[in-house]
């Protein structure tokens, strides 16, 4: 009997192929829209996508409501976050909760024993490494997946690189729209700026007041949720003679804190909410503490429900609230969340 499989179909050429090539694997395929926002023509538009590939393939493909989970476990953390004046990563908590978390309890109540997705990572026994293609490796969002759901993942993907992706849906009639479409944005819930979902919520653009590190007035700014940290435009300095950056944020008093770039070199860290794939408590590691930042050498000493990261030489732009993720070599051995200095 074929190896049952459960499939995440967004409509988007990455599931449709993941879909396509466990077919022919020889997995028995079942597919599933995972509803995770509100704008409901998009679900409209995406689900008709996913379900003309379901059709191709001849598999059922089910429509999950998970948008009451999305919106507690992903969105409100969004926006609660940037409203507390950090960066945070909501795919790489929407990993956790969301598509290896609710996604694996759903294939739990069909009896389906394998989860597989259109992410860009590979899975070998119980562990996750990076995908064959650097430059679509999506293996850091995988930081927060609980470890014991790993060995029941596929990732097709992995090993391919996304021209061939492409190239493979483009060649089969019935997928080659599919295949054409624009990618898909990062966030899922973010059509063009992430300060647009705030605006919904709360008064963003309200102006304050810009403090050099000395606690000086030096100049005005526009809100400071427009701003992140390593941030250069969209605020004034008086008499600034080089570029000046966001070094903090005081969402309190709506105020920012700026400086030159070499202020915001950092070596050490604390980092908390804690997710590893290894028995280790102090480690050397590969360390990148954001998606497409250079992975930089580095230790990681973990102490109770926190730890310290010590690296080796500078990182610059270093936000509260993303994720610094650990490797050795090419394999995922976990993160936590950056708390500050």
């Amino acid at each position: 009997m074929a190896r049952k499989v459960l499939v995440g179909l967004s409509g988007g050429v990455d599931s449709t192929v993941t879909a396509l090539l466990l077919q022919k694997a020889g997995y028995a395929v079942t597919g599933v829209y995972m509803k995770l926002h509100e704008n409901e023509a998009y679900h409209r538009e995406n689900f008709a996508k996913a379900s003309r590939v379901a059709d191709y393939l001849g598999i059922d493909i089910h429509f999950l409501d998970l948008s009451d989970t999305f919106r507690e476990a992903v969105y409100d953390y969004f926006v609660e976050g940037y409203a507390a004046g950090i960066t945070p990563n909501p795919c790489v908590v929407c990993n956790r909760r969301i598509k290896f978390g609710a996604l694996v309890d759903f294939a739990d109540s069909l009896g389906i024993e394998t989860v597989a997705t259109g992410h860009y990572a590979r899975r070998e026994g119980e562990a996750i490494y990076m995908a064959r293609d650097k430059s679509k490796d999506q293996s850091y969002f995988l930081a927060e997946v609980r470890r014991e759901v790993i060995p029941r993942l596929l990732f097709p993907l992995g090993e391919r690189y996304k021209s061939d992706v492409k190239r493979l849906a483009a060649s089969i009639e019935p997928l080659r729209q599919i295949a054409e479409q624009k990618e898909s944005s990062e966030i899922c819930f973010v059509e063009n700026d992430y300060t647009e979902i705030l605006a919904r919520h709360m008064p963003i653009d309200r102006e304050g007041e810009v403090l050099n590190e000395a606690g000086e007035v030096v100049g005005s700014h526009r809100g400071y949720m427009h701003y992140t940290i390593g941030k250069r435009r969209g605020f004034t300095v008086r008499g600034a003679h080089e570029p000046h950056y966001v070094l903090s944020l005081d969402a309190r008093n709506n105020r920012i804190v700026v400086g030159t770039r070499d202020r915001l070199a950092k070596r050490r860290f604390r980092i908390g909410r804690i997710n590893l794939f290894t028995e280790a408590r102090e480690f050397y590691a590969l360390v990148k503490v954001r998606y497409r930042s250079e992975a930089v050498p580095g230790w990681v000493v973990i102490e109770g429900e926190e730890g310290i990261v010590e690296l080796e030489r500078d990182v610059f732009g270093l936000a509260q609230g993303q994720f610094a993720v650990f490797y050795e070599g090419e394999r995922l051995l976990g993160g936590g969340e950056i708390l500050g200095e």
